[in-house]
């Protein structure tokens, strides 16, 4: 079924109406609907599905990786190959060719997949009020206007307008990017409000992690928001990298100029020399043969397919070869905040009671780490204000604290989890209290109160929660002596506000002796203000470093979170986001109300954009590229699905990763590690210098051969060389020498030179003029070579036989040139640091003895036996060009 426009019964803005407005609207009510109005309904508005567009045919899909200009010029010399008759190298051409296609087919299949992983995650079954009696259905059979039931561990089966909520909490990470479960309400919110602040609204596909509600369903497929993020999926359209873009401009340019070459030598073979018809027509199809880098394509993709290896090995996983290389162009990094610069593990970091402040090492919620008061390691026994503190955050409490392969993982609310886990380092061992009664947490109320009994038989009231709602029932607090003190509102205030600043979740515990043996709220006052909690979700450490190293490397790292701006600030100081102290923050109703040039203005400007929504961090990665940006774009939310799937490479993280994020991305994490990205571009720069390196290897190498075919034709001269030897130079010499290239390690300095311009030609002025030096070098001295053993009175098939070898030699004296680009390659430091290509020249001097005296091989490729005398005139000409190449570099670079 193709997507288009949902149809939806839902008010615009379910969030700013009342639950009666919404009913009404929905022409509903609190018993729901009948079965007859259920079916109307399912026929007007279809299934409760996410549609799948139709895409095209599995043909298409395949053959359309043909259509390319180096594509169509390979197809050119396997058509000439056979047309010669040389059957074997005609089909290894086809061979790369179809591989080429192969690849490209697989991975847009797997690209695909990124519609099916959100799918996956829609509920299955629903709990549904219909004829006044509650039932359970397919959620697929789910309408607008259906009022369902939903309940801790529940999937949230569509878009829901809140009827009754006791305890409701959901988590919605994976959609709004917020870093903890989402306390939900029946009251309505500003027309206004965020995705994520719409807290009497549960979104399909989120997860009840706590309490029970009834809602009405206001959308359902399409046109829910996980809806609305599968159709800006499905729209879309991949974008093609900068190596691609430049490669097809590079083969048109080179197809054309063959071509002219080629039209030129049959005119002045033909008008102006005696060759005849079928030799001057033989030796266009030998310039061509030599002309075209018949190896470059399979090169290419071989150094990807390396470079794929290596960023593994980095716990970097390609989806997509290209994305290995435009790595190397990326000049900026858009983040999500949770799961990928910070742990998605709440931390308590600070501690405030009225005795002073409390620092607490350590993060997640791995029980490690230590509470420092003054520098100093706490003692609880000299600190009574902080032991009441931390026993009523570790007893008035109903999570649990579990390793699982090596891993800890809090079973229950996160924020529970980090209090937990700031008892265990302060060594506070939980006694046997026995629960007598409990308030649990409730959006309302913002607190949890429990009523417990010491084995010796006191009992005690603890309560933790929102510290606006604590200080009003306390009326004194706990001083550094362990005695009650009248409280100190104003300072309580201060500290609040300090810890607030500094982006920290703040909760507050207090507590008092008691002897009854039941709890009310009214029973919550009199109590004694023990002190301040505050929580972070915290920066990974590592992606710290790494945020410094991109910048080292002109990368802008930019933060694009669903969470509050204000959090999102205080993590951005922390990691360091911008060179100087200044951020610029930018919310997501910001760039809502922003023209299309201003939000390129802000896109560019920007270093955090907080409260965003799916279409909003689309939006982002477009406005960059628009600016001629190269992005990377992370996240591990299907709210980061979109924007993955839109930017240059999408990254997304492996663990924590939805399967949607994974399915969209280009390479995934397997660690989770910001860090790897930045180790990730290293790497894709390296992997470009190489790919640079075999193309100025290659191309000369061709220039060469096709300069010796040029000049033939032009002067009036035998031709040195037979198609046949230049297929052999081509497809086995130059694959040979130029894969060791791929394996060369980084350029000194590689992170800290700027990103390559994407829009710079793939050859410079500078590369140019290399290829014209070592082509006139390499195939002058080729021509000279087979015009001295024509003097000295060899025969023809000798004469040519000298002439490969000539080529062969020198080709290998400039891999050793083309190792470095820039700097002196003779260097004994540097000489040998590429073991591959020793071994490659050692397979080629192997495979060049064969081709001179193998008795088969001279057959197929009309060769002769040389003498000693005429390998030192190849290696003598090839250290010439060695030499050259070198003063070259040394004047010219």
């Amino acid at each position: 079924m193709a997507t288009g426009k949902p149809k939806t019964a839902a008010p615009v803005n379910a969030h700013s109406l009342s639950a009666n407005q919404v009913l009404a609207t929905l022409n509903s009510a609190e018993q729901g609907l009948t079965a007859a109005q259920a079916q109307h309904r399912a026929a007007q508005y279809g299934p409760n599905l996410l549609p799948q567009a139709a895409g095209p045919s599995l043909w298409y899909r395949f053959f359309k990786h043909f259509h390319d200009t180096l594509i169509y010029v390979l197809l050119f010399s396997a058509a000439v190959t056979a047309l010669l008759g040389h059957w074997l190298d005609t089909a290894v051409i086809l061979a790369v060719v179809i591989i080429n296609a192969i690849i490209g087919f697989i991975q847009e299949g797997k690209a695909e997949q990124a519609l099916a992983g959100i799918r996956q995650m829609l509920s299955v079954h629903a709990n549904v009020c219909r004829d006044g009696q509650w039932q359970q259905v397919p959620a697929e059979q789910l309408v607008p206007g259906d009022v369902v039931k939903i309940r801790s561990g529940d999937l949230v089966p569509a878009d829901l307008r809140l009827l009754d909520s006791t305890e409701l909490r959901i988590e919605e990470s994976a959609l709004t990017g917020e870093s903890q479960p989402v306390a939900k309400q029946t009251e309505p919110v500003a027309l206004d409000a965020a995705l994520g602040d719409r807290s009497c609204l549960a979104f399909s596909g989120t997860l009840v992690t706590s309490g029970r509600g009834i809602a009405v369903v206001t959308a359902i497929g399409a046109a829910t928001e996980i809806g609305q993020i599968n159709q800006l999926l499905s729209e879309v359209q991949g974008i093609t990298t900068p190596l691609t873009r430049q490669m097809n401009q590079f083969g048109r340019y080179l197809a054309l100029v063959i071509a002219l070459l080629a039209l030129l030598m049959l005119a002045v073979g033909m008008l102006l020399h005696d060759y005849s018809h079928a030799e001057v027509f033989l030796a266009a199809i030998g310039f061509a043969v030599a002309a075209i880098p018949e190896g470059l394509p399979a090169i290419l993709t071989i150094t990807l397919a390396l470079g794929v290896k290596q960023m593994a090995d980095r716990k970097a996983i390609t989806r997509r070869l290209n994305a290995v290389e435009t790595l190397g162009a990326v000049t900026v990094i858009c983040s999500d905040k949770t799961g990928t610069l910070t742990r998605n593990e709440m931390t308590a970091k600070e501690v405030v009671t009225a005795q002073g402040q409390y620092q607490i090492s350590g993060v997640g919620y791995q029980p490690q780490g230590e509470l420092r008061f003054a520098e100093e390691p706490v003692n609880l026994a000299a600190h009574p204000a902080l032991a009441a503190l931390i026993e009523v955050i570790a007893v008035a409490n109903d999570s649990q604290l579990v390793e699982k392969d090596g891993q800890w993982l809090v079973h229950g609310e996160p924020t529970e989890g980090a209090l937990l886990c700031l008892a265990e380092k302060a060594g506070f061992e939980r006694e046997q209290h026995q629960r007598l009664a409990v308030i649990p947490f409730e959006s309302e109320n913002k607190f949890m109160a429990s009523l417990e009994q010491h084995r010796n038989g006191s009992r005690q009231l603890l309560l933790k929660g929102a510290p606006d709602r604590l200080l009003p029932r306390c009326s004194v607090q706990l001083n550094a002596q362990g005695q009650t003190e009248p409280l100190n509102e104003v300072f309580w205030q201060q500290q609040l506000n300090l810890l607030s600043s500094q982006g920290l979740r703040v909760l507050a515990a207090a507590g008092r002796d008691t002897e009854q043996t039941e709890l009310g709220l009214s029973d919550l006052t009199g109590l004694c203000f023990y002190g301040l909690i505050g929580i972070i979700d915290p920066p990974r450490p590592e992606a710290i470093s790494a945020i410094a190293a991109c910048r080292a490397a002109g990368i802008r790292v930019k933060m694009i979170t669903g969470d509050h701006a204000g959090t999102a600030e205080a993590i951005g100081r922390e990691m360091g986001l911008a060179a100087d102290a200044t951020l610029q923050v930018y919310t997501g109703q910001q760039l809502e109300q922003a023209s299309s040039e201003q939000l390129q203005q802000m896109a560019l400007a920007g270093d955090i954009f907080a409260r965003t929504s799916p279409e909003h961090k689309l939006r982002l990665v477009q406005a960059l590229q628009q600016q001629g940006e190269v992005v990377a774009m992370t996240g591990d939310g299907v709210n980061d699905a979109p924007a993955l799937k839109q930017a240059d490479v999408g990254v997304a993280m492996g663990i924590k990763g939805s399967e949607a994020s994974k399915e969209a991305a280009d390479i995934v994490l397997a660690d989770d590690n910001f860090s790897t990205i930045a180790a990730a571009v290293a790497e894709g720069r390296t992997i470009y210098d190489n790919l640079r390196k075999a193309i100025l290897f290659i191309l000369p190498t061709n220039g060469a051969q096709g300069l010796v075919m040029l000049c033939a034709v032009l002067f009036g001269l035998t031709l040195p060389l037979t198609p046949v030897q230049i297929l052999w130079v081509n497809m086995v010499v130059a694959i040979t020498l130029a894969l060791a290239l791929a394996f060369e390690p980084a350029e000194p300095g590689v992170m800290q030179r700027p990103p390559r311009q994407s829009s710079a030609a793939l050859l410079s002025a500078a590369f140019l003029r290399r290829i014209a030096l070592v082509s006139l070098l390499i195939g002058g001295s080729a021509m000279a070579l087979f015009q001295l053993a024509l003097a000295q009175g060899l025969d023809l098939a000798t004469a040519r036989t000298v002439t490969v070898t000539a080529l062969v030699v020198a080709q290998a004296g400039y891999l050793l040139n083309s190792r470095h680009l820039n700097n002196f390659s003779l260097k004994p430091t540097l000489l040998f640091t590429n073991r591959i290509a020793w071994l490659a020249i050692g397979i080629l001097v192997l495979l060049q003895l064969a081709f001179v005296y193998s008795p088969l091989l001279q057959l197929w490729f009309g060769t002769q036996p040389l003498s000693l005398q005429h390998w030192l005139w190849s290696l003598g000409a090839a250290l010439l060009v060695m030499l050259l190449v070198e003063v070259e570099k040394k004047l010219l670079w």
